[in-house]
């Protein structure tokens, strides 16, 4: 056994077995005082009886004891021991009667270390062949014969039914112990899927993250990289412009490349409302914002989410709708609900198309990660709109 759990069993298993030190030291006593103490026969056999029974302790605690509580017992030693423990037992109990006593000690350490056949015999043995042994080697009366005959009849169904006590006890012990075990290792198991799904789950959103921001910031870079390169020799000015955009997108992608490192905040939420985060976003992709309702702070989760949102439909604006389209995104407070709209008059596409690029799965997830909804309406040259939807706590106006 090991584990707490195993140390728990073992330290159980000691305790109970000191019951059974107990009793089979009690049983000994009690046999060696009915030995000594009867009226027949004479001392001297009385003596050779008592003298008989003195090995059983020496050779339980030395040899028995160990095999009893063997996991499980060794059956081989198991029988030598119980035929040398027999051996002492019924020489005694041919001389002196009364040291049958003794057999409610043997008897349930053969249920406890042989399988039942040869338990059988062996307590057949113990209750029967000491009452023939002693009637041939004494002679008594009949009526003499016949009680010690019914009383070893009386001790074997005795012992039957304390034997098949004791193999049901050690049988539900058992299956007790598989089913510890099954459990035990069920409990591992599950405790591993937990631990590789919460992995897993980590691995899905910090994906999401690096994609809205370390990568999008990255497509912006390149893509005014090619710009700045297209206007360098024709049109200076511009491409002046495009450099100070690339300076805003590099330290913006700094700020929330260190705002994901530190799990906090987007860099655009960080001390701003979600309108001005998105007004600044918007800037950067110079598309439109509108915004209706009665603004009002609401808890991060629904925030950060039109936010990633935003930065994920315009960056596919940029990069898929074509040079000339312009982006307007709509942003509509209302009682319980937060919605985020942004459409592009770009090429568009066709929306079951299948796709290998994460933005649009991870769009969903974010959205139903809090409860919301996304949909995208596209088709080949009529633009894009993606449009958010997410549960926000009820406006509640000043008193």
């Amino acid at each position: 056994m090991n584990g707490p759990a195993g140390v728990g069993s073992a330290y159980t298993w000691d305790r109970s077995f000191r019951l059974w030190d107990f009793y089979f030291a009690l049983m000994w006593l009690a046999t060696l005082v009915f030995v000594l103490g009867t009226g027949y026969p004479g001392w001297p056999v009385r003596g050779v009886a008592a003298g008989l029974l003195v090995p059983l302790i020496p050779l339980y605690v030395w040899v028995g004891r160990p095999i009893l509580r063997g996991d499980p017992p060794d059956e081989r030693r198991a029988l030598r021991y119980l035929g040398t423990a027999l051996a002492l037992f019924l020489s005694s109990a041919v001389l002196v009667g009364e040291t049958r006593l003794m057999a409610f000690a043997l008897v349930p350490q053969c249920f406890m270390t042989l399988r039942m056949r040869w338990a059988l015999v062996t307590v057949g043995v113990i209750n029967l062949a000491p009452v023939i042994g002693w009637a041939l080697l004494w002679s008594p009366g009949d009526e003499a014969v016949f009680f010690n005959s019914v009383f070893a009849v009386v001790t074997f169904v005795f012992s039957m039914a304390i034997g098949s006590w004791i193999i049901r006890v050690i049988e539900q012990s058992q299956e007790r112990a598989d089913l510890i075990a099954e459990l035990d290792a069920s409990r591992h198991e599950v405790s591993r899927l937990s631990t590789a799904h919460g992995a897993l789950a980590e691995r899905e959103r910090m994906a999401r993250e690096i994609h809205d921001t370390l990568a999008q910031g990255f497509t912006s870079l390149l893509m005014l990289i090619q710009a700045v390169e297209a206007e360098l020799d024709d049109d200076v000015p511009q491409a002046r412009r495009h450099l100070a955009l690339m300076d805003e997108t590099a330290r913006q992608n700094l700020a929330e490349a260190r705002a994901l490192v530190a799990d906090g905040t987007p860099a655009d939420l960080d001390g701003a409302s979600l309108p001005d985060a998105l007004r600044r976003l918007a800037a950067r992709h110079s598309a439109s914002l509108h915004v209706s309702g009665p603004v009002r702070p609401l808890p991060a989760g629904p925030e950060v989410v039109v936010l990633r949102s935003c930065q994920e439909a315009l960056t596919n604006c940029r990069k898929h709708a074509g040079s000339s389209a312009t982006a307007g995104i709509e942003l509509t407070y209302t009682d319980d609900t937060l919605t985020v709209s942004v459409r592009d008059d770009g090429r568009g596409f066709v929306p079951g198309a299948p796709c290998d690029g994460y933005g649009l799965p991870g769009l969903r997830a974010r959205a139903a990660e809090v409860g919301g909804t996304a949909r995208i309406r596209s088709a080949p040259g009529d633009g894009t709109t993606v449009t958010v939807r997410l549960p926000v706590p009820p406006f509640r106006s000043s008193p």
